[in-house]
């Protein structure tokens, strides 16, 4: 069950559900490529020299794995959701890590895409409220849609 799930009130309507974007895997997909390459390169050595390279393509592989299950549990514990009240921001499973405002409360929200984000549809989210601003939501997928169920309210 979803943390948001737990804390909506009766008569509150979640209208966006957003999450990370697949690009947090972006060292677990480097670090396999390189894997691959140094897998195929251990190929073409010597009998002698062929199992230095192997064992360094499987610390790699095992190294790929690692930052894929650190990624994957990172993007599975975070949670973004708007509502018709309040957004909510949870991070974390067991030590949980959670932000929540008021929609009245929030004065601006900000969008920052580079290039690549613009390509492949992440970005960087910094909501504004009155009296302050949140932690900027970094690599969120489909930004500009999470800009405007916060806006639209």
């Amino acid at each position: 069950m979803t943390y948001y799930t737990k804390v909506l009130q009766p008569d509150e309507r979640v209208r966006y559900v957003g999450k990370l974007h697949w690009t947090i895997y972006r060292n677990s997909i480097m670090l396999g490529l390189l894997t691959v390459i140094v897998a195929c390169f251990a190929l073409s050595l010597s009998e002698h020299q062929r199992p230095v390279a192997l064992v360094a393509a499987a610390i790699l592989a095992i190294l790929a794995i690692l930052f894929f299950l650190g990624s994957w549990f990172v993007r599975v514990s975070t949670e973004i959701v708007v509502t018709d009240k309040r957004i909510i921001h949870k991070v974390g499973w067991i030590a949980r890590r959670t932000e929540e405002i008021n929609i009245t409360k929030v004065e601006t929200v900000d969008v920052a895409q580079g290039i690549v984000g613009r390509i492949f549809d992440f970005g960087t989210v910094l909501i504004k409220g009155i009296g302050g601003s949140w932690e900027p939501l970094r690599r969120v997928a489909s930004p500009l849609q999470l800009r405007n169920a916060i806006v639209v309210g």
